[in-house]
């Protein structure tokens, strides 16, 4: 539980990013053993964008521990995420030291990173309003006033496109001149996805209740008033994830909420609106790891006196949708010589949605219970396939021996067009809703 001293900071965050900071070095410094922070980047104005890391080896990636992320108030003005994820530490920490068997084993088998604020220059915007001024839009942009969750590349265009004539499924190329057409604080978060192999993530926002996943944006032209579902090759495990933490939040799951309905508290992106250029789609088709987009509170500044209620009503959905990063398959591909082989592309029959191995060889590939065909494939190396049955529990290890291509046969090995020539669809105007 809690102590008085958690109740005590949460108070005293809304003052400022200072604050902040000093919370996350008071947990550093209580459990120095398993924690490190880092700094990701920088915001416009210069504030560091700060990660709070939990491992049983800080800063070390440990070969098949999965890497998982909670990413914060994106938008400034959407402040209960931040609040959350600094309460959601504090608990990690205390938990960890009063031998929390659940907690302890959740440290010591993930890597998992904390960025409380993503935009911490829209945050100073908002509270300066305040809870009691604060207008919808008011620190919802970066400094420049940006909405960093339309600034991303745009990637779906390219899916949809590949779609047709049989392209590329995953890690889709980013376009030319990309670094120069995103802020910086988009441009810290994608050098932090391509520095750290991440498998799964959630993205806190305001304004709705409810678990938001793939994909945000629709396949279908956009029509006033008429919205189209846009499910994505792993549908089924999204929703999956949606629900975990849908129906472990207190009221999430019952569906009415903020004048709204969603049926079980989940809804695909695209359903509500079609949003383009988000990070959470970002995520699945540029980098292996899975996001699904939080909608936590209809008060996107909530008061103080409701941040206590709030923590209570989310702590079970933060720790139990963690803990779903430890389900489907995972294992190491290695060659003849038992080396490791980065790169390797894990397919999996029925699913057109690849994910590839690390740098040290592992992979993780996230399933619901059920039987797979799953091939490993490398560049220069033999396919290999293997059938697994996948259970409710622990993720089951399945690695891959790939032995070397003969010289002189052509394997087939999947190769992909580059974006370079691929038609680029008209980006609709920016919609402006929670996410």
């Amino acid at each position: 539980m809690l102590s008085g001293s958690s109740l005590i900071w949460i108070g005293a965050l809304l003052l400022g990013l200072e604050e902040m900071v000093r919370a996350l070095f008071a947990v550093q410094s209580e459990c120095p053993y398993i924690t490190r922070i880092y700094s990701i980047g920088r915001s416009i104005e210069g504030r560091h964008l700060y990660v709070l890391e939990f491992s049983d080896n800080p800063g070390i990636h440990e070969a098949l521990e999965p890497e998982f992320k909670y990413v914060g108030n994106m938008h400034g003005n959407e402040v209960l995420g931040r609040e959350l994820l600094i309460y959601l530490a504090q608990f990690l920490c205390e938990e960890y030291r009063a031998g929390n068997e659940r907690i302890t084993h959740l440290i010591h088998d993930t890597r998992i990173h904390i960025l409380p604020s993503m935009n911490p220059d829209g945050y100073e915007v908002a509270a300066r309003q305040g809870p009691e001024f604060n207008g919808y839009l008011v620190g919802r942009g970066n400094a420049k006033d940006v909405d960093l969750n339309r600034n991303f590349p745009d990637l779906n265009a390219l899916m949809y496109y590949y779609e047709k004539h049989n392209g590329q499924n995953h890690h889709l190329p980013l376009p030319d001149n990309w670094e120069l057409q995103v802020e910086p604080e988009t441009l810290a978060v994608i050098k932090w996805m391509q520095n750290y192999n991440f498998v799964l993530s959630a993205n806190l926002h305001g304004g709705a209740v409810v678990a938001n996943y793939p994909f945000d944006k629709s396949r279908e032209p956009r029509i006033r008033g008429k919205t189209s579902y846009s499910a994505s090759p792993d549908d089924k495990i999204f929703k999956k994830l949606a629900k975990t933490y849908s129906y472990a939040h207190s009221w999430m799951h019952k569906g009415w909420n903020c004048g709204d309905y969603f049926d079980e508290g989940i809804t695909n992106g695209a359903s509500w609106y079609s949003l383009s250029k988000g990070m959470q789609d970002f995520n699945y088709l540029y980098t292996n790891c899975f996001e699904i987009t939080l909608e936590l509170s209809c008060d996107k500044f909530p008061p103080v006196t409701a941040l206590a209620s709030e923590w209570l009503a989310n702590r079970e959905a933060l720790v139990s949708y963690m803990e779903q990063v430890h389900h489907g398959i995972k294992g190491m591909v290695y060659d003849e010589n038992n080396n490791p082989v980065s790169n390797a592309v894990i397919s999996v029959a029925g699913i057109n949605h690849d994910i590839t191995s690390g740098t040290d060889g592992d992979y993780f590939r996230l399933l619901l219970s059920g039987t797979y065909t799953v091939t490993a494939s490398a560049l220069g190396y033999q396919p290999f396939t293997k059938t697994v049955t996948v259970g409710p529990a622990e993720a089951v290890q399945l690695d891959f021996y790939l032995k070397v291509q003969p010289k002189g046969i052509n394997l087939t090995v999947k190769a992909y067009p580059n974006k370079k020539g691929s038609p680029t669809a008209k980006i609709p105007p920016t919609n402006l809703g929670p996410r």
